[in-house]
């Protein structure tokens, strides 16, 4: 008895000693690790890639279209802004999020923008409108609804997402002609409100071409905003909570909806890491997120004449 309980807690802490291995190599260089590690511990889900498109010169101006088996009509589009202070990240490397979320009846986009010195303010933004304006006009070819399009995205994807939805310049250049066709947004973990910005990354992006407080998602909070969901961790030391308070306070003072998920004794990773598997496993996260896509992309019935 004593040698099987041996080996047993032998095996429990090789498990623990490789789980905290891939969790170090994850926050190392997250996203491919996390990928794989998903693509490992998932169930066969039967998501493909349909598409992919490059959006201009640069070889991060790219969006990857996924989908799962067709659904009865155009499913409503979940388009992902990946993360990376504004210097790294590759939507190649997201392949987790669609896996997870197209099963749920949706097709997924996973959007790029420029990067580094090529990316600084406004590149982000102008190449994110870019990828809802390809939503917009394409994604009906994909078995996607173009009325139906919920915008989501980690840490600076987060911002790049928050402020294209709230400052409508941006969409409006980039030629999104379906009024009303953002349903929700879906802010994980993202910087709202960093002016005077406060950390190398966001003075390389945005101080050194002389962005001030316009750059801000919180100073464009209205009441018309499309709703947000806005999920962060509260031990978050790299992009604090107090980001997404302040978003949340400003779009709730000017009448928008806004619904807010803080997990205690989380940090800048796990809202994204909540998406794959195994994480999954914690519901709060993929549930929160899953009932809100279902809630702002539901199609009303309209009632028929002679009825109640």
């Amino acid at each position: 008895m004593r040698t099987v309980m041996l080996v047993i807690a032998t095996l429990v802490g090789i498990g623990l000693i490789a789980g905290g291995s891939v969790l170090v190599a994850i926050n190392r260089n997250g996203p491919a690790v996390l990928d794989t590690v998903d693509r490992i511990a998932g169930k066969e889900r039967g998501v493909t890639l349909a598409h992919r498109a490059s959006l201009g010169p640069d070889a991060r101006q790219k969006l990857l279209v996924y989908r799962a088996a067709p659904g009865e009509g155009p499913q409503p589009v979940f388009v992902f802004v990946h993360g990376g202070s504004w210097a790294n990240g590759d939507p190649d490397d997201y392949g987790f999020i669609a896996r997870n979320i197209a099963p749920e009846g949706y097709v997924v986009v996973l959007g790029g923008y420029r990067l580094g010195e090529s990316g600084r303010y406004p590149a982000m933004l102008e190449d994110t409108a870019s990828v809802l304006a390809w939503v917009n006009q394409n994604i009906g070819e994909f078995g996607g609804d173009p009325q139906r399009i919920v915008i989501a995205g980690h840490s600076a994807g987060a911002y790049n997402v928050a402020q294209v939805a709230l400052e409508e310049r941006w969409l409006v250049e980039a030629g999104v002609v379906a009024e009303g066709a953002v349903k929700g947004v879906v802010g994980l973990a993202g910087p709202y409100d960093f002016y005077p910005y406060d950390s190398d990354s966001t003075r390389a992006t945005f101080g050194t071409v002389g962005a001030g407080a316009e750059s801000q998602p919180v100073n464009h909070a209205k009441g018309e905003a499309p709703p947000f969901l806005l999920v962060h961790g509260e031990d978050d030391t790299l992009v604090k909570p107090r980001n997404t308070r302040a978003l949340a306070a400003a779009l709730e003072a000017r009448g928008a909806r806004v619904d807010t998920l803080y997990l205690p004794g989380k940090t800048h990773n796990d809202p994204l890491l909540a998406l794959a598997n195994p994480w999954r496993r914690d519901p709060r996260v993929f549930d929160t997120v899953k009932a809100f896509l279902k809630d702002t992309t539901a199609l009303s019935v309209p009632v028929q004449a002679g009825k109640p």
